[in-house]
């Protein structure tokens, strides 16, 4: 029902005009979800509150979709995909690291429409009190919590992407309200981020008795999943490990079964909202995705070679020995094709038409690998392992992967977590932060993990400019879409691409 549901109102933000308005981040939003004689009832309300998923699934401006940023955003400077042929010159360009201000994968237009949405709930709806007897502070309260965990999720994708970017929360609903607004650092956005989820953990369901909701919809777990993601970040390990453990402990979440790994494809990946699933955009035949085209017909990226050569690897011996999530799963060893979001089973792909498999934002592997990853920091090592040891039974992964690091071998632990990560969310849009967030833990102790990402994807005659890219910080977040700058007179460039 909720899928059905987001699709038509996606349908309908297509179809609404947008008003003349051209000025910084096109920030005013439909006519219809701002007038006067919109907000009026609860159904409006919650209509409001499914376009805000529906904007997710490809914006109404035509901006490419959240799910389809998030890849390019989490995995062209990282080191599991390489280019094709048929590569885009600006893609290629952020894999050797030569980003420049007019590039288009710096362009956050979506993201930021999505943010006007959710300002737009988190500021009307509380109106609607007054003028629909119906409407209760319960479902009030219910529809702010998912308009606040949903710009929380979005600026922190931003600002991790960015560094500094500008930090609007209230809504933009007419051309006299679209002001220049400066970016915020960092901290002043996380922290925006944290009380956002804080706030919307009070109020957020924790059960919308359908499936398709629950997994398409934000609850209580999903804010407790970000919260854990956000405070790994932040290096908070206390918080990040509290965190993990209130969505481990409602007990409603648990690893697919990896007996069988036909089954366990289609259950996590093709039908999707699995038992294992907290958080996926809801993509179906109403709404395709756009992965079909951009890892199939057009081949925009393929797997990197030591994807299966080193991350994986294969059983020489005995070839009925594999990891699950490997050949088949993750990616088509014979030419190298992205798999999991084009397979149908294991060995058939889907058909155009049926390009619908889902962007998964977090599922509970997640939330044990950030646990484990917290946990040795906070020096309990056999813990993390432990944890390691059952992400690695459930995929049947081979002995060549594994690592023997003592209990207090600190790094070696964070490295062992870093790799089984890179095996477990393989394509998922998580592996540029990872890199990212270990490499800037105690002060840039890691950078060598950003430096090695370079003799890997970046052309020999390359890679010493890279290198030296590389090793200034600033270069680790993308530049500031040019149109930007030219429509918000109040931004200024990010540092290194001044």
């Amino acid at each position: 029902m909720f899928r059905r549901t987001v699709v038509k109102l996606l349908m309908v933000l297509m179809l609404i005009p947008f008003a003349s308005c051209k000025k910084w981040l096109d920030l005013q939003p439909q006519d219809g979800l701002t007038g006067a004689e919109y907000w009026k009832t609860k159904e409006q309300v919650q209509a409001a509150v499914t376009g805000i998923y529906a904007s997710l699934l490809g914006s109404a401006t035509g901006s490419r979709s959240a799910a389809e940023s998030f890849f390019l955003w989490g995995e062209l400077r990282a080191d599991m995909v390489t280019s094709t042929l048929l590569t885009l010159p600006e893609q290629i360009d952020v894999i050797n690291v030569n980003m420049l201000p007019t590039n288009s994968t710096a362009n956050w237009r979506g993201i930021y429409e999505t943010i006007n949405y959710c300002n737009t709930v988190i500021d009307f709806a509380p109106g609607v009190l007054a003028k629909d007897a119906t409407f209760t502070q319960t479902a009030l309260n219910r529809a702010v919590a998912e308009a606040k965990a949903l710009r929380a999720l979005m600026y922190f994708y931003l600002v991790r992407t960015f560094d500094q970017v500008p930090l609007k929360i209230k809504a933009t609903s007419s051309d006299a309200e679209i002001v220049s607004i400066a970016k915020s650092s960092q901290d002043e956005v996380l922290t925006q981020v944290l009380k956002d989820l804080n706030e919307a953990e009070i109020d957020a369901v924790t059960d919308y008795g359908d499936r398709a909701s629950n997994k398409g919809r934000i609850t209580k777990a999903t804010i407790n999943a970000i919260q854990a993601d956000v405070y790994l970040w932040q290096d908070k390990y206390a918080e990040c490990v509290a965190a993990c453990n209130k969505v481990i402990n409602t007990n409603q979440f648990g690893l697919i079964d990896g007996s069988d790994a036909g089954v366990w494809y289609r259950t996590l990946y093709v039908n999707g909202n699995s038992n294992e699933s907290l958080f996926e955009l809801q993509f179906d035949n109403q709404k395709l995705n756009t992965f079909y085209p951009f890892f199939n017909t057009q081949r925009k990226v393929i797997a990197n070679p030591i994807v299966m050569d080193e991350i994986y690897t294969i059983d020489l011996v005995d070839p009925l020995k594999f990891d699950i999530r490997a050949d088949g799963a993750a990616v088509r060893s014979t030419d190298q094709m992205i798999w999991k979001y084009i397979g149908l089973t294991n060995t058939t792909s889907r058909a155009a038409e049926e390009s619908y498999a889902h962007w998964i934002m977090y599922r509970y592997a997640d939330v044990l690998l950030m646990k484990a990853e917290a946990q040795n920091q906070l020096g309990n090592g056999q813990e993390a392992l432990d944890i390691i040891n059952l992400i690695r039974a459930r995929a049947r992964a081979l002995i060549a992967t594994a690592q023997n690091p003592a209990v207090s071998d600190k790094a070696g632990i964070a490295e062992y977590i870093l790799k089984e990560r890179s095996r477990e969310f393989a394509f998922e849009g998580k592996r540029w932060f990872d890199l990212l967030r270990n490499a800037k833990r105690n002060n840039y102790q890691r950078l060598d993990l950003l430096l090695d990402v370079v003799a890997i994807t970046v052309p020999p005659n390359r890679q010493q400019s890279a290198i030296a890219k590389f090793k200034d910080k600033n270069c680790h977040y993308l530049p500031i879409y040019f149109y930007e700058l030219t429509t918000n007179k109040a931004l200024v460039q990010n540092p290194f691409y001044k």
